[in-house]
């Protein structure tokens, strides 16, 4: 086989008493004895994007409807602040290390997410679930890394980042003497999958426009054809990641630009998502977690989202790389309006949605923990203290509670330095980073280091890292680790 609630108001109250006397807080049977999950995944977010978040220039009225409806989460982290290592550990509940998914993945790599690994899919598949993955995979692209050999039952979508692709952002032919990136030259044609099988190319910015809605398309389609039995519909989007693309019903619409424009629209697809679920009358048994892979890529400016007040973005070990968006809803499980300001990460999805459905946790060992009494709003829960950042195989950061200590580290940055436009990178520079110790409930944005007031703290912080780093290893200090397991690699 293959942390505190605060409830927005006295309803809220009212409504968890009321839910408490219902199964012990789940919902009494509708269709299906087990909830529907659909889990959507958002592509280079940051955690200031959403308008219940901070988003400002654009609106987001479908994903700040579903946080009325459910849970924010506002200590919530990616496991990984690149592309492939946070889907494998969102998919299998491990960090990324543990299972041998640590860079992002290219077309021509011969490696993946091992079959022998367990995602969320395979314990779902196993319990009876209908199963369908939907948009960007990036877990390798080899037949059999594949999300039909990875516990799905049906695929639609890209097999690894959109920019990887022998055309540049201004849709012409890549140069070395036009363009920074001459690694693109080696990008087949970008390849759009059914199942196993490629079904067409995608040429230019125009078929890049359509596909959030060709993936709402299918995701809606999918929740209809399986409106009778339990589904689990993983939806991880193109967007919002450079080249960025939009469809003429959303283009120009926001005050922000292009970026506000593709915000506008992945808030219309989890719109089509809501609406469905109540047209067919399962609204109130399914749950829907809404979060993204990664900080936002701050390099590309005016194409790139907000870290919202948190240091860096994407790639890097500080708070706007990993901590991400989050929101969870399940009417009559998830007290409504509420917010979660405990730590939690993707690597809990697993095994929370494996405790929701009864079912056995994989024989290999995951880092993930049940956060279900999160979700039900149980007074007192708070069931991860610790979080460690790795960035590749190296431990950049861990934190316990609210501290965090960065170890020293090269730093690719965009402070001091121009950062891109309209889908051009910017320069970035390399700074030495020295290290610190982060006080995050006063200090958020990670600005002020605290190790010579606390040498204490910083001294447990890093026992912590060097007990993780003898289990899961640390490249930069050449320590192999002892419980890595090894990625799948091709025949081929």
């Amino acid at each position: 086989m293959k942390h505190e609630i605060i409830l927005k108001s006295a309803a809220t109250a009212a409504f968890m008493i009321t839910a408490a006397h219902v199964s012990g807080g789940v919902p009494e049977k509708t269709k299906n004895d087990l909830p529907n999950i659909i889990l959507i995944f958002i592509d280079d977010e940051g955690y200031g994007d959403p308008g219940c978040f901070g988003g400002t220039g654009y609106t987001t009225p479908n994903i700040d409807k579903l946080a009325s409806q459910g849970m924010r989460f506002t200590n919530y982290y990616s496991g990984s602040a690149v592309s492939s290592p946070s889907r494998a550990a969102l998919l299998t509940g491990c960090y990324p290390p543990r299972v041998g998914v640590t860079r992002v993945l290219f077309p021509y790599d011969t490696i993946g997410l091992s079959s022998s690994e367990t995602t969320i899919a395979d314990i779902l598949k196993n319990k009876g679930y209908a199963t369908a993955a939907v948009g960007k995979w990036h877990l390798g692209c080899q037949k059999e890394f594949m999300p039909l050999q990875q516990g799905f039952d049906e695929y639609l979508g890209l097999p690894y980042s959109n920019d990887m692709w022998p055309v540049n952002y201004n849709g012409l032919p890549v140069s070395k003497d036009n363009y920074v990136k001459a690694w693109k030259l080696t990008c087949p044609p970008l390849p759009l999958y059914d199942g196993n099988n490629k079904i067409e190319e995608i040429e230019d910015l125009d078929d890049m426009d359509q596909l959030t809605t060709r993936y709402t398309e299918r995701a809606v389609d999918f929740i209809e054809r399986n409106r009778d039995k339990p589904f689990f519909l993983y939806l991880p989007h193109t967007m919002a990641h450079v080249p960025l693309g939009v469809s003429d019903k959303f283009r120009g619409k926001s005050d922000q630009g292009f970026y506000g424009d593709v915000m506008m629209e992945l808030d219309w697809s989890v719109g089509q998502i809501m609406k469905t679920l109540k047209t067919l009358d399962i609204e109130n048994n399914t749950l829907i977690i809404y979060t993204t892979d990664n900080g936002p890529w701050l390099n590309y400016g005016n194409h790139a989202g907000s870290a919202g007040g948190l240091r860096e973005g994407k790639g890097t070990p500080f708070e706007g790389g990993f901590r991400v968006p989050c929101i969870m809803s399940w009417p009559g499980v998830i007290p409504s309006g509420s917010i979660c300001g405990k730590i939690a990460s993707s690597i809990d999805v697993l095994p929370t949605i494996a405790a929701i459905v009864k079912a056995d946790l994989p024989a290999a060992k995951i880092d993930g923990i049940n956060i279900l009494p999160l979700l039900k709003g149980t007074p007192g829960a708070d069931p991860r203290h610790e979080y460690y950042y790795y960035s590749g195989r190296t431990l950049n950061a861990v934190r316990l509670d609210y501290w965090k200590y960065v170890f020293p580290h090269k730093l690719a940055t965009n402070v001091g330095s121009e950062v891109g436009k309209d889908g051009w990178p910017g320069e970035m520079r390399q700074v030495d980073f020295k290290g610190g110790l982060f006080d995050l409930r006063r200090d958020p944005g990670e600005q002020y280091d605290m190790q010579e007031v606390h040498p204490e703290i910083a001294g447990k912080l890093k026992q912590m890292a060097d007990r993780k780093r003898e289990e899961l290893g640390d490249l930069r200090l050449r320590i192999e680790g002892k419980e890595n397991r090894a990625p799948g690699i091709t025949t081929r």
